[in-house]
């Protein structure tokens, strides 16, 4: 596939993704894997949850994650690019809606439509988390780290930071 090919699939990928951002990027970690990894096979499951891990601790906005996919598949034109593709089109629509949407604040449909959003951009973040559970934990020692972590942030109210440095010591010690 020529550079050329490659960011304009890079570009129709992430302009249809934009559309379908409910609930942020997280929540269309799923679909960006299986087309990055699994369809296009532009990296691999373990790169792809290294740079989401790279995405995540770096300051700045959640769409991080895309222009590193977009600069390590492309270089400087990918990431531009696949940064623009994610932000433009849904900034555009979100600007379009906006007005329509802020009129009916009271019809029952908006009402409805709100509601049921909700539980599908809950089910998007644990597909989320799924992809990258199964991405980059291959031993029992990772997964049992991982549903423990997902435990105590589902019904305690532990720190998310006392789970790190507990997988951090698995690490250190090579256990994960």
């Amino acid at each position: 596939m020529t550079e050329g090919a490659i960011l304009a699939e890079l570009g129709r990928q992430f302009f249809l993704l934009s559309l379908l951002s409910i609930g942020g990027i997280n929540a269309l970690v799923p679909e960006i894997h299986r087309q990055i990894v699994e369809v296009h096979g532009w990296m691999t499951g373990a790169q792809f949850s290294e740079l989401f891990a790279i995405s995540q601790a770096a300051p700045g906005p959640n769409f991080l994650i895309v222009t590193i996919i977009g600069f390590f598949v492309a270089g400087l034109p990918g990431a531009l690019l696949t940064t623009f593709a994610i932000c433009g089109p849904s900034s555009g629509l979100t600007y379009a809606v906006a007005a329509v949407w802020d009129r009916f604040r009271d019809a029952r449909w908006r009402i409805v439509v709100q509601r049921a959003l909700a539980p599908i951009t809950v089910g998007l973040m644990f597909a989320s988390g799924y992809v990258l559970t199964h991405a980059s934990d291959h031993t029992t020692v990772a997964y049992a780290i991982t549903a423990g972590t997902a435990a105590l942030m589902l019904w305690t109210r532990v720190h998310p930071l006392a789970a790190l440095a507990v997988g951090a010591v698995f690490g250190v010690l090579g256990l994960v």
